[in-house]
This record gives C-alpha cells, structure tokens and sequence, in this order.
C-alpha cells in the first residue's frame, strides 16, 4: 500500500484502523503474557501473591548509632536528616564522634 497516493480521509480512517488494531493486539498480548506468568509461577510452585509481593522477608531495624547525651531516648540512625539535637551540637564546635552510641 502506497500511503501517499491516499487523500487526507483516507489517511484519517486508515489512522482509525491502526488505532484500533494496536489496542486490539495490545489486548491480546497483555492476555499471552498473563497466561505465560501464571504458566511459570505454577512451575515453580508460587501463587500469584508470592509473585506480587513486595517484602522479600523481615528487615531488622537499623540500629541507632547516634545518642543524645541530654536525653538519652533520642536516637539517630546516621541515614537521612540530622536531627535538631545532632545539629545544635555540631553548631556548638562539638564532633558528631561525640554522640556516637
């Protein structure tokens, strides 16, 4: 089919059909591909759940590193922001070695 000896209709309705056939095989080939998942699963004994869940098993807490000498309920982990307490301490000249737990 030579698309350029067509007139701008029939390159609309030809877009239409595409359109509508790309969904229609994207249809079909999410269908193969759920059956095809299910196929493997059942080979190696998994449900769909195991497949599907996130929590590859428990995950230990991390353990503090970090202490506040004031108040010794504060803890710091040393991931993500310094705590107030962690930064007024630095501010003060002292060495985050200092709280170390």
């Amino acid at each position: 089919m030579d698309i350029s000896q067509l007139d701008y209709a029939q390159l609309v309705a030809l877009k239409a059909d595409v359109e509508r056939e790309i969904k229609g095989r994207e249809s079909e080939e999410k269908a193969k591909a759920k059956r095809q998942i299910v196929e493997l699963a059942k080979t190696y004994g998994l449900s769909i759940e195991d497949v599907l869940s996130k929590s590859q098993g428990v995950r230990k807490p991390v353990e503090a590193k970090y202490r506040n000498p004031d108040d010794a309920s504060m803890t710091w982990t040393g991931r993500g922001r310094k705590p107030v307490w962690v930064l007024q301490h630095l501010d003060a000249g002292k060495s985050l070695e200092d709280l170390a737990v």
